[in-house]
């Protein structure tokens, strides 16, 4: 189990494959409801995956939503500017791994 989802499930959080929808040139990896709490990985981007690049792809998804959830519950200071909160999550994502932003 990957550090990201022990963390998840450490913090109660369901982390599921679900269909997200089309979203034309955007691509939406993965999203996080507060209300389950539940991480849902877009089935879409892993159906075109594979090994190591499915396994990174679960792992920083799953670490970045994860952000999310911690800033929800006060563990991390919310950002109010929403590319600096997302630059955020993303480098929290990869510090699981063993990565530098």
């Amino acid at each position: 189990m990957t550090g990201a989802l022990a963390a998840a499930r450490a913090y109660g959080i369901a982390v599921r494959f679900a269909d997200l929808g089309d979203w034309g040139d955007a691509e939406l990896r993965a999203e996080y409801d507060p209300r389950i709490p539940e991480i849902r990985l877009n089935v879409r981007v892993a159906a075109v995956l594979c090994g190591r690049e499915l396994r990174e792809f679960v792992a920083l998804a799953v670490g970045h939503e994860l952000y999310h959830h911690r800033e929800r519950i006060g563990d991390v200071a919310v950002i109010r500017n929403r590319r600096a909160r997302e630059a955020a999550a993303t480098s929290f994502a990869r510090s699981l791994l063993g990565r530098h932003a």
